[in-house]
């Protein structure tokens, strides 16, 4: 599942390489963070969020088979506590 969030997310990213994954499981909860520079963070969510609720209804509808619930979480550099 990694795997298609990356994907999605390089798709509209322009600093490639400043790009992080944190993936946390707990249960079958999976939490996938994204962190990004500030100039991609507008990409990457798109107006009024389409592109991330896209991005979630994607993964959702991919993960419904594993049993495991995936949330996306993104953020910023640097607003990583």
């Amino acid at each position: 599942m990694l795997d298609l969030i990356k994907y999605i997310v390089f798709a509209f990213a322009e600093n490639k390489d400043e790009v992080q994954f944190i993936e946390e499981e707990v249960d079958n909860n999976v939490t996938v963070t994204v962190v990004l520079t500030e100039s991609d963070m507008g990409k990457v969510i798109g107006r009024q969020g389409k592109i991330a609720k896209a991005l979630r209804t994607i993964v959702k509808s991919a993960s419904a088979k594993s049993g495991k619930k995936y949330n996306i979480e993104i953020k910023e550099k640097g607003e990583m506590s």
